[in-house]
């Protein structure tokens, strides 16, 4: 199985947060599902949008979820957002880790699905195609 992760940095907005000034819960999963975009641009060398032009790819839909939420952020904060990927055959699973100067705010796993459509435009799971899984093995 091909492994591989990816650090960026976000900076939590104004609109990210709550009347409390601490970021709303559901903008987590906001930033978690574009770190997993942000992940597959920043080793396939291509945008989402492009993934579905250049490869036999409908999508990646969310399967399972589970965050833990340690330490609240605030409006202007800048935290680090650390992704980590483990495919199967069809599947993939990914780890995000958000901090702020060093310290785990909170923590997410992700499991997802590859999916490309059938006959009838219905999605169906598909194989990571190998030559995703060999970009990611470089």
């Amino acid at each position: 199985m091909a492994t591989h992760s990816n650090t960026r940095m976000v900076r939590i907005e104004w609109g990210d947060c709550d009347p409390a000034g601490i970021i709303f819960f559901p903008n987590y999963f906001r930033i978690f599902d574009h770190s997993t975009a942000m992940l597959f641009e920043t080793v396939l060398g291509m945008t989402k949008f492009e993934m579905f032009k250049r490869l036999e790819f409908t999508g990646w839909p969310l399967v399972r979820t589970q965050a833990k939420f340690i330490k609240p952020t605030r409006f202007g904060d800048d935290v680090s957002v650390v992704s980590t990927i483990v495919f199967g055959r069809s599947s993939f699973e990914v780890e995000h880790k958000l901090s702020l100067d060093g310290e785990l705010c909170a923590e997410c796993s992700e499991k997802r699905v590859w999916t490309v459509r059938d006959a009838d435009g219905r999605l169906k799971s598909h194989p990571v195609p190998d030559a995703v899984l060999e970009r990611f093995k470089a």
